[in-house]
């Protein structure tokens, strides 16, 4: 069979040579037949059949002048067009006649094709480099016939199979290895088993499965080559290396396992003496740090932990350079030393305490990043060893006091970020005027003052410095006053200037023109009045001087820019033609003043005629007002009752019993205040947990028929729930009856205010969202129902007069912290932006104290509760195996998001707070993150309730003072999903089997017995669907609600759940 695929080999490319040696060449012109444009191009200008054999090229017609070919003895021997910039479909199999090619080496251009078996007959090969190609396919089995290959590398294509491993044990001569940023796929430690004598092996950024937990006798081999090993973005699980197999790797210099899904604990690794470079981040890796880690025994340069669950570091080290550890369960206090490390990052972390340890630390440090922890005090001010500190993150802590000066004497820092502080005092010169900073971030502080664009010596400006290097600068959410100077022309540099939310002022210079790498302008949320200067900044993408006082016409450079960057607010701005009209009434009179200029005559006509309509439009007002009057008082006696405003909620006055009890028992109207809305007793309090659970799903947040109550007759209180009743667990049934659902018996009576003033919403509307903009008075007179209630307040539906839906979360008093924490954790939260995550639109903060809203989109769907409780008869489809796979892989997405990306927890999740949305059902996650804006008493009530829902993490229930975490989230998540699976609720109590309590436990014993299909939902456990996915779901689950030190991270789960193949 060999013998005739040479024989075939022959016949394809021989024929076009001259002679045995011309093989070659005519194998060359043949490969360069699939290289695009390939007569116009320089590169290969070369390449042409020669006249005559060339001198020194061995007395054959090896083409030794063409470029990147090298000949040797009239063969060619190596072909090298690294980049070049070439591209085509090349047909490598055209060079399958080569024999005596040894080196082949296509990288950085931008080729595709595939690899064909006949790469297999390059038996003299010994160097293969196709990486950063746009190569596809599979790989050739053949491959393992390159007896002679040292060097393979495959990396950055588009290769997608699953990489071979039969044969790959005979490629003895392989030292390395690059397979990454491709599709491969296969068991990693069958892959690893077979690379005998491997040096560098990287397989990150691939689908690789399995395990790196082998057995001694797997890597007897390449434990004693190996010294790079890179396996980094792969979907492996298991556990680390195993303590006996840890000592057969004696050369390893480099291991990244980052990414890859491992859980568990690190053994000791004192035997890996030459390990320079160690990263595992992204796992779900915990308990404590192996004490030689960053202790001077081993000669690391380079450690990353983050994003585990590691604990309790103690850094001796001398030789570390680069210490990364965030995102961990790291407390209690700031280490006392980093040894010689460079690059300390230790943020996203429960540390506490003072800052004042840092004195200790050494003066050669570069970057130090203790973001998102519980820190607490002043920077020191006598920390003044930091004189090679490029980069200080502090930010979302609770820092107090004045920014000490020593912060400004660091002759090398590049970026300072100080946001999310209770910092205060004023912002010192030496930021603004410094050579060296070039990101400078203060929001979400107290600092107050005038911003220093001027020296504080009157004779002195900034151009007496040295030039400022400032090209990013945020110092919003502050109480800064003052006026923006006209020496801000001075930050040549500056790219984005964020001075929103403060107490600014005065006109804005026309200096500012002058910064013509300006990209970002935000001077909302100010005081600023006169015009709007010229901004002919070609690079400006975003522009918001909305919530001002500017008046005049908008420059003709900035009508690129839509309504929403200019108001609300300027209600004397001019719009000129082209920009939609401006909703202020004095705007609009202004413009038409400007455009009427057709002589007194016309003028006194159209007077006339105006005067006509009005009063005609007079008399009909004055009509309609006395039959609504009329008409509100007939109502008023017998009992009718219509829609609410928003108006009419800010005005507290109610007939609180008319939402709920019929008109023949609403003789006496009760009037009451927001404040005391939804008040329950002690009966309606002690509703079961599966109770409290279905009144949320049945009314908040757009249920499909959002007035749908029930009237609780025994006590008096009534209850905005779906359910009519709900079946008791019989003490003797393992599995209880989920509630039911009524549908005509609900009482459809929207409620009646009494409004007493023509009062109106005059507090602070601020928008997170430019896309849609409104008034406060749009909002107080949009039509509302009532969707919900909560502990975290009440929930309406306002219809705008414009169409558009809201959802507003009208929040109960005594819930939110101080307005300016509140403000700058609400716009914090405002910057998530993801498709499962229902956005925040805007917040409103009133005058009054129970005067807060958060405002967002209406949920047009069924929460998931209502599709796993409802009960007969069905007004919600079952939902197939493959639909709950990819709901749990979609709310694992977006936690992933919020923990990794935002860097928030959820808080609050359960399944009336996951709706599933449009005809693919999407989930969509609301009520996200109030924890952060909520008192400590609120927290404390909402995690209370998540317990006796069923959903809250054990760890949290031990905890004096008990805080939404990531790992809290994913015990949660864990209990969503096993509620998916069983379609039971996670606070039912499962009786008649012993040692069951509730879900969880009842799930965990059945798994224990092996009977674990026994809790399937039995809609679907006899289905023709994969079982495999929902005992993959299951296992996942799980793990999910392990204890907190074994639990996964949300990375993890959401890598498990991907792999998961319905």
């Amino acid at each position: 069979m060999a013998a005739l695929h040479v024989l075939v080999l022959l016949l394809v490319f021989g024929g076009g040579g001259g002679g045995a040696r011309g093989d070659d060449v005519s194998a060359l012109l043949e490969f360069k037949k699939g290289i695009s444009d390939r007569r116009r191009d320089p590169v290969l200008g070369s390449w042409s059949r020669p006249d005559a054999p060339e001198a020194g090229a061995g007395g054959g017609a090896c083409p030794a002048r063409w470029r990147g070919v090298v000949c040797d003895g009239g063969a060619v021997v190596a072909v090298a067009l690294d980049g070049l910039g070439l591209a085509g479909e090349l047909k490598v199999g055209t060079l399958a006649g080569m024999r005596g090619l040894q080196n082949l080496s296509l990288a950085g251009n931008a080729f595709s094709g595939r690899l064909p078996p006949a790469i297999g007959y390059l038996s003299s090969l010994r160097h293969l480099d196709l990486s950063g190609n746009r190569f596809y396919g599979p790989i050739p089995g053949r491959l393992a016939d390159l007896s002679g290959l040292v060097h393979l590398n495959l990396s950055y294509n588009n290769f997608t199979s699953g990489f071979p491993t039969d044969g790959i044990r005979e490629l003895q001569n392989l030292r390395r290895i690059d397979l990454r940023r491709n599709s491969f796929w296969g068991n990693v430690s069958d892959l690893l088993a077979e690379l005998r004598n491997a040096e560098h092996i990287d397989l990150s950024d691939n689908q690789f499965t399995g395990a790196v937990d082998l057995e001694l006798a797997s890597l007897s081999s390449i434990g004693n080559t190996a010294r790079y090993m890179n396996l980094s973005h792969n979907r492996l699980a298991g556990g680390f290396f195993r303590s006996d197999t840890v000592g057969a790797f004696k050369n390893l210099e480099v291991l990244d396992l980052s990414n890859t899904g491992i859980a568990g604990m690190v053994p000791k690794l004192d035997s890996w003496f030459s390990l320079s470079v160690f990263r595992v981040a992204g796992n779900g890796l915990f308990g404590m740090m192996p004490e030689t880690l960053l202790h001077n025994s081993m000669r690391l340069l380079e450690v990353d932990l983050s994003r585990n669950g590691f604990s309790v570091p103690v850094v001796n080290s001398t030789t570390l350079k680069m210490l990364n550890l965030s995102s961990n369960v790291l407390s209690g206090s700031l280490p006392g030393t980093v040894g010689k490390c460079v690059s300390v990052d230790l943020s996203g972390n429960l540390l506490s305490g003072e800052l004042a340890i840092l004195r200790s630390w050494d003066g050669i440090v570069e970057v130090i990043d203790l973001s998102s922890n519980k820190l607490e005090g002043s920077y020191p001010n006598d920390a003044s060893q930091f004189q090679n500190l490029v980069t200080l993150k502090l930010r979302n802590n609770s820092l107090k006091g004045s920014v000490p000066s020593v912060l400004g004497t660091y002759q090398k820092l590049s970026l300072l970020d100080l946001s999310l502080n209770a910092l205060g005092g004023p912002v010192l010169p030496v930021f603004i005027l410094s050579p060296t900073l070039t990101v400078l971030n203060l929001s979400g502080n107290n600092f107050s003052g005038t911003i220093p664009f001027q020296s504080p010596h009157s004779t002195e400006s900034i151009m007496l410095s040295s030039q400022p290097s400032l090209k990013i600068v945020d110092l919003s959410s502050n109480s800064l006053s003052g006026q923006l100077p006209p020496e801000i022309s001075n930050l040549q540099r500056l790219e984005s200037l964020t001075l929103a939310m403060n107490e600014l002022s005065g006109e804005i210079p026309d200096e500012i023109n002058k910064l013509q790498g300006l990209e970002y302008l935000d001077l909302s949320h100010n005081h600023f009045s006169g015009r709007i200067p010229d901004m002919p900044q070609a690079d400006l993408k975003m522009f918001n001087v909305s919530y001002n006082d500017l008046r005049g016409t908008i420059p003709k450079s900035l009508e690129k820019f839509p309504i929403t960057c200019f108001r609300p607010g300027n209600d004397f701005l001019i719009f000129p033609d082209g920009l939609p009209a401006p909703n202020s009434g004095d705007g609009g009179l202004a413009q038409s003043r400007a455009s009427q200029s057709h002589g007194h005559k016309a003028g006194v006509k159209v007077a006339v005629i105006v005067g006509c309509i009005g009063g005609v439009l007079l008399v009909i007002f004055i009509a309609l007002a006395i039959y609504v009057v009329r008409s509100q008082e007939l109502c008023g006696r017998n009992g009718f009752r219509g829609q609410i405003t928003l108006r009419d909620l800010k005005l507290g006055k109610l007939s609180r019993p008319n939402l709920f009890k019929s008109p023949k028992d609403n003789v006496i109207p009760t009037k009451t205040s927001f404040s005391n809305d939804h008040l329950l007793t002690s009966a309606a309090r002690s509703m079961s947990a599966q109770k409290e659970l279905l009144a949320e799903a049945a009314v908040e947040y757009g249920y499909a028929d959002p007035k749908e109550v029930v009237e609780s007759t025994s006590s008096g209180v009534t209850e905005t729930s779906a359910a009519a009743s709900v079946r008791e667990s019989s003490p003797r049934s393992a599995l209880p009856s989920s509630p039911h659902f009524l549908d005509s018996r609900f009482h459809e009576e929207p409620v009646t205010f009494e409004v007493y003033s023509p009062d109106r919403l005059v507090g602070e509307l601020i928008f997170l969202d430019n896309t849609l903009v409104f008034t406060a008075e749009d909002l107080s007179r949009a039509p509302a129902e009532v969707l919900g209630r909560s502990s975290h307040g009440t929930t309406y539906k306002a219809a705008l007069q414009s169409g558009h839906v809201l959802t507003v979360k009208w929040l109960r008093v005594g819930l939110v912290k101080h307005k300016k924490e509140f403000t700058k954790e609400i716009k914090r939260i405002g910057t998530i932006k993801h498709p499962n995550i229902i956005s925040w639109r805007a917040f409103y903060w009133g005058p009054k104290e129970q005067e807060r809203l958060i405002i967002s989109d209406y949920v047009n769907g069924d929460s998931l509760a209502l599709y796993l409780y409802e009960s007969t008869p069905r007004r919600y489809s079952r939902l197939s195996v493959c639909q709950r796979l990819k709901i749990a892989i979609d709310l694992a997405r977006c936690l992933q998001f919020l923990h990794h990306e935002k860097g928030l927890p959820h808080g609050n999740l359960k399944p009336t707070n996951i709706f599933l949305t449009g005809p693919d059902l999407s989930p969509k996650l609301v009520d996200y993150c109030l924890h952060r804006f909520t008192t400590p008493s609120g927290i404390a009530e909402q995690i209370l309730n998540l317990g006796a829902l069923g959903y809250r993490a054990p760890e949290l229930a031990n905890t004096a003072k008990p805080m939404p975490s990531f790992k809290g989230d994913v015990y949660a998540f864990g209990v969503v999903v096993l509620e998916m699976l069983t379609r039971k609720s996670a606070g039912d109590i499962i009786s008649g089997q012993s040692g069951a309590v509730d879900l969880t436990d009842w799930v965990q014993m059945c798994n224990r017995e092996g009977r674990g299909t026994d809790c399937f939902d039995r809609d679907i456990a006899g289905l023709e669907e994969s079982p495999r996915v929902m005992d993959e779901l299951l296992a996942i689950s799980l793990r999910c609600i392990l204890p907190v030190n074994e639990r996964p991270n949300m990375k993890t789960v959401c890598d498990d759940l991907c792999a998961i193949t319905a």
